[in-house]
């Protein structure tokens, strides 16, 4: 497996890959006009300190995760999915994407991450506390298109 910036011949996959889950495995009302993002990854999340990366096996997308800059050290980790067929520790696809997102935010002089994810996803919740982020309110995050409607559990990370 490989970790590697978002490379555009894998931008047809990005959203199909991104939807299947939120809607078919998880049944999020999550549609792709809500996700503008993932049409112009480029211009979105590849300027400045944002980066948006790829989980690779054999030429196949198993994972994603995003980092947004939101100004004065302060970033969004967005769009983090791993394929059901590679999830849990023993792939450890999860882990690779957050440290790489990490290391980055680290090397890029960000001082917070923040998060915004669904209540449904428990096994997400769980990832992210193992992992240093702390749940907080709605109040205690930035605002930013980084929040979706189905957002309603909110984490933070300090660097």
């Amino acid at each position: 497996m490989q970790v590697q910036p978002f490379s555009s011949d894998y931008a047809d996959q990005i959203y199909d890959f991104i939807l299947h889950i939120q809607q078919q495995e998880f049944g999020l009302p999550v549609t792709r006009e809500q996700q503008p993002d993932l049409a112009i990854i480029p211009e979105v999340y590849q300027q400045g300190v944002s980066n948006f990366w790829i989980a690779v096996q054999e030429g196949r997308l198993i994972g994603t995760i995003a980092l947004m800059d939101l100004g004065e050290g302060k970033g969004a980790l967005r769009k983090m999915f791993v394929h059901q067929d590679f999830r849990g520790r023993e792939h450890g696809v999860a882990n690779r994407l957050l440290e790489t997102l990490k290391e980055w935010a680290r090397s890029h002089d960000y001082s917070d991450i923040y998060l915004g994810t669904a209540d449904i996803l428990h096994a997400a919740h769980r990832f992210y506390e193992k992992n240093g982020f702390v749940q907080v309110s709605r109040g205690a995050i930035p605002d930013g298109p980084y929040i979706l409607p189905v957002d309603t559990k909110f984490y933070h990370f300090q660097l």
